[in-house]
């Protein structure tokens, strides 16, 4: 056990700090950051996750596919990312050192388990020497703990298998972490004991270990220097820390209180978007039904019959699964009937990489239906973001009577933030067009003249019968009709409801000078870089703005007044380039594209990189992955 540091513990206060824990998938790595979060969010920080999860969900134990890792970046200011590069890196074993220590800054701090270091470890992690012995780590403050041995000392005398006693190491490791940056063991104590209250032998196994871990680091001296994040500033109210799978599954209960109609939410399970259908499963107490269906177009076309019968129909997937759901999406464009559809992309195509990010499903979302058939598209930008817009999902959606796509992504759907917890007096009534009245000669498809959205009449409404189905209707009955010039004017009818939508939608913000060289643009889950990138720029002088768009159908109306201000327009997404597409077609603007494709999001350096590249400020820019 080494480190080479100062002779005394000093505590050290720092307005940033940025941790990763990595190890095997089942070692309790997002268990443990999440629990680290919680205590930091308590305590006041401003802070920002980045679950990472391995990409082989099954990888054999100690393989580097099968690491998994938690970042969060906590501060006394206000933050947006989690942190491009860590500076404490927590490694349970040699797969997890491999992967992840080139990220770890000049100097940082790296604790291993030292006790998981074996040559079979070694072997499957590509080692051909014990890298905590052979010298190339003298360029990190290595601290180097024999976790799994005092780990089993502090369970002595616990009825545990071997197992079960391996299991609670990670706690150990966030005991000695907690010490590290001077947090309190009662939040995590609570939520444990809480957990386990009906299982006290575990109960008692992470207790242990997480005060034995704590008290080591109180005793050893092989830690010279802990840290101080002071709490943030913040505006009075309520917090806590959520992420945007349940951001999301609350905003959409709030909805239905506000437009006073119950959810019907119907998923198959597919990775990100499960948590969505297991969060709104809890509220049955606001009436939400939920249905876990046998395949994707089960799951939409129940929700689609569920607005046939008057409640508001949600249905949730990733990437694939919206392939899936084409069909049916147009069976409700076509039937005029409000439908929510969230897609939490993930990096593709095809079964892809469940577990990793990517925004590639914006063109499909777009474009990806038979036939002329535009829909509402909308997007957040952060974790908390997610639940104001599931509301405004919602209200579009029964405003316009037609489907609205909702495009979060792994990144949100898994990281989290502080939310002040909203009042929901603070949001407007929405509004519906539950036909109640039936005047002589009303038609179920009498439009109002300005949005040309149809009422939405319900079964067993009496002189408001009409027929349904994915066959052309008369713009005036809903009947079947063949003919050309009705269904000319019903493509047509169909697009202008959507692109009337830019009524409702608020005018577009920029973040930064009016006018200038460089007009940084951005959607979803890029906000976080793109808007911690261009304040660096601003600060180096450079006549940089950023702009983040919610709303991606139809845009913002004032988005091309916006464009005329700027030079040159940069476009960072987590795609190859497809807001970039849509931007240069409808506004004949040069927007320079720049995706990554990694399954991993932005970095601020990266897009700071790119400025810089953009502006003529450096010759060149290459990725890091793109070096090696």
């Amino acid at each position: 056990m080494t480190i080479d540091s100062k002779s005394k513990q000093d505590l050290e206060s720092r307005v940033q700090a940025t941790v990763r824990f990595a190890g095997d998938s089942g070692d309790g790595m997002q268990l443990t950051g999440n629990q680290f979060t919680k205590t930091n969010a308590v305590y006041g920080n401003d802070l920002a996750t980045l679950p990472d999860f391995p990409a082989e969900i099954r990888a054999p134990t100690g393989s580097l596919p099968g690491v998994s890792g938690f970042q969060i970046s906590f501060s006394s200011n206000d933050i947006h990312t989690p942190g491009d590069n860590p500076d404490v890196l927590v490694a349970m074993n040699p797969a997890a050192l491999k992967t992840n220590l080139t990220d770890l800054v000049d100097g940082g701090l790296l604790i291993v388990d030292a006790d998981e270091f074996k040559p079979i470890n070694l072997r499957k992690a590509g080692y051909a020497e014990n890298p905590l012995e052979d010298g190339s780590l003298a360029a990190y403050q290595l601290v180097s703990v024999n976790i799994t041995q005092n780990n089993e000392r502090a369970l002595e005398g616990l009825e545990l298998n071997a197992k079960e006693r391996f299991l609670s190491r990670n706690f150990y490791a966030l005991g000695l972490i907690l010490w590290l940056f001077n947090r309190p063991l009662e939040t995590v104590e609570r939520w444990a004991t809480d957990k386990f209250s009906r299982n006290p032998i575990v109960l008692e196994a992470n207790l242990r270990a997480l005060r034995a871990g704590n008290a080591f680091a109180e005793t050893t001296e092989l830690i010279h220097q802990r840290y101080e994040v002071a709490p943030a500033e913040v505006a009075p109210g309520t917090y806590r820390h959520i992420n945007g799978n349940e951001a999301t599954a609350l905003g959409l209960v709030a909805a239905s209180q506000l437009a006073d109609i119950p959810i019907f939410y119907a998923s198959y399970p597919i990775t990100p978007a499960t948590d969505v259908l297991h969060e709104l499963a809890r509220h049955r107490n606001f009436g939400v039904k939920t249905m876990q269906a046998e395949d994707e177009m089960a799951a939409v076309c129940a929700a689609i019959g569920s607005s046939y019968a008057g409640s508001l129909g949600i249905t949730g997937t990733s990437g694939p699964g919206l392939a899936l759901k084409s069909e049916a999406i147009n069976l409700a464009l076509m039937t005029e009937l409000p439908l929510v559809v969230l897609d939490i992309q993930r990096a593709g195509p095809s079964t892809g990489m469940p577990t990793k990010t990517e925004q590639s499903d914006l063109l499909q979302a777009m474009y990806g239906r038979n036939g002329d058939s535009p829909v509402i598209i909308i997007a957040p930008a952060t974790p908390g973001e997610c639940f104001e817009m599931a509301i405004e999902a919602v209200r579009f959606a029964l405003a316009y009577m037609t489907p609205v796509i909702y495009l979060s992504d792994g990144y949100l759907a898994n990281g989290s933030s502080p939310w002040l917890v909203p009042s929901i007096a603070n949001f407007p009534p929405i509004s519906n067009h539950y036909e109640e009245i039936v005047n002589d000669g009303d038609s179920a498809y009498d439009r109002d003249p300005d949005t040309l959205t149809r009422r939405w009449a319900l079964p067993g409404q009496k002189d408001l019968e009409h027929r349904v189905g994915g066959i052309e209707k008369s713009f005036e009955t809903g009947n079947i009709n063949y003919e050309p010039g009705n269904h000319h004017k019903m493509t047509l009818a169909r697009a202008q409801r959507v692109a009337g939508a830019v009524r409702d939608i608020p005018s577009q913000e920029v973040n930064g000078p009016e006018q200038g060289d460089l007009l940084v643009l951005g959607w979803g889950g890029t906000y976080g870089a793109i808007t911690s990138a261009v304040a660096q720029a601003q600060l180096d002088g450079l006549s940089v703005a950023s702009a983040h768009i919610r709303y991606l159908n139809p845009f913002p109306g004032n988005l091309e007044q916006i464009f005329s201000r700027y030079k040159q327009v940069l476009i960072p997404e987590l795609n190859n380039g497809q807001l970039s597409v849509l931007i240069r077609a409808q506004y004949n603007v040069d927007a320079i594209p720049f995706g990554k494709i990694s399954g991993q999001p932005f970095k601020i350096k990266e897009i700071l990189g790119k400025i810089n590249h953009v502006l003529g400020h450096s010759k060149s820019f290459k990725f890091d992955f793109e070096e090696e």
